[in-house]
């Protein structure tokens, strides 16, 4: 069986590198289709194999300025001819369900989200009055067309798997499509709790960049003056350190080895953002240690109230500062804590995505 596997662009390993990750591993021949490709930037599974890249991947400035190509998403993804392929999963938070898939392929699309630069975070992205006023007025004039493509092109795909029940129910909303849930991967043998000192100090671990709310954070930890650490770079970096005081320690991107050290010495992860469904709280909580969270989206199918991390709300800074002033480490039990994490390991993931993958292709052949 021919596997194309389908992917946004790949210049990080974020989520959803590590669901194609995964992917390349259940299906060891398939090759990769991709808006932009930096080979450097992707782990060495993801790196050996056959990738294509989109003709964007030669226009000036693609490397940094990716993102301000998504206008010619659509037209770039469709120039991908996969003919002779039995099956094509592509693994989506913006285009690559728009792949045109020739019969009689199955496709089958691993939905991160849709695409929520042109849909719950539009205003987010492109504020009327933010920084970019040229290219906030230019996504404004093309939003309409790209929400009818977006729509349309989740007609091409034949079955949807959702990472949360949360993005499910997004899914139901903008495409009229039902999906499953296969809960995303987290590699629970590698995360792990230690016997690590603990520390005074808080974790972010995120992309810096605007719908992940890490001013909410900054704001807050400015006042506690407790030491926090940020792990991630985007975007927004420049301006989240111009905001932060002395106690908040920017990392940039670091290891893995070197960020489970780090999970594991601190007393919690703060989570500000709404999210699809996250992986960090997960391994966060795998390495033991609990979550403080806005109370809102996948998080809350991941974390238990007042067992393995706490909430707060609204998403403001002030209700953050309460909620770790409140924050009591001693009550959170890390065996306790790790054994809700086990539930979404990467050996729980890849079965039921090969069962659901063996499932819908039988379907086809019968």
């Amino acid at each position: 069986m021919r596997v194309a596997l389908v992917h946004d662009w790949l210049n990080a390993m974020r989520g959803g590198e590590k669901i194609l990750e995964l992917l390349c591993e259940l299906f060891p021949e398939a090759e990769i289709f991709t808006l932009f490709y930096e080979p450097d930037n992707v782990s060495a599974l993801i790196a050996s194999k056959p990738v294509h890249a989109s003709p964007l991947q030669r226009f000036p400035w693609a490397r940094k300025a990716y993102r301000h190509y998504l206008p010619l998403y659509p037209w770039a993804i469709e120039r991908f001819r996969l003919q002779g392929f039995d099956l094509v999963i592509s693994t989506s938070h913006c285009a690559a369900k728009g792949i045109r898939v020739p019969p009689p392929a199955r496709h089958v699309c691993y939905c991160l989200t849709p695409m929520r630069y042109i849909w719950d975070l539009f205003d987010v992205y492109f504020p009327r009055h933010g920084p970019r006023p040229l290219s906030s007025l230019a996504m404004r004039l093309m939003v309409k067309r790209l929400r009818r493509w977006d729509v349309a092109t989740a007609q091409r795909v034949d079955f949807f798997i959702a990472i949360s029940e949360y993005i499910a129910k997004k899914i139901s909303r903008y495409y009229g499509q039902s999906a499953a849930v296969i809960y995303p991967p987290v590699d629970t043998e590698f995360f792990t709790p230690g016997s690590v000192k603990k520390s005074r100090q808080y974790l972010i671990v995120s992309a810096l960049v605007p719908y992940k709310r890490t001013e909410i954070a900054i704001a807050a930890f400015n006042k506690l003056g407790l030491p926090l650490v940020i792990v991630g770079e985007g975007p927004e970096a420049r301006r989240l350190h111009a905001i932060a005081k002395k106690n908040i320690t920017f990392l940039g991107w670091v290891k893995n080895e070197w960020l489970r050290q780090l999970y594991r010495e601190s007393q919690a992860l703060i989570f500000p953002g709404e999210e699809d469904f996250g992986l960090v709280p997960v391994e966060a909580q795998a390495c033991g240690i609990p979550v403080i969270a806005y109370k809102k989206g996948g998080v809350l199918e991941s974390v238990v109230d007042s067992i393995t991390g706490c909430f707060f709300e609204p998403q403001t800074a002030d209700a953050l500062r309460e909620a770790v002033e409140r924050f009591d480490p001693i009550r959170y039990e890390t065996a306790t804590v790790r054994k809700n994490a086990e539930q979404f390991s990467k050996q729980r993931c890849a079965e039921q995505l090969r069962e659901f993958v063996a499932l819908k292709m039988a379907e086809k052949n019968g």
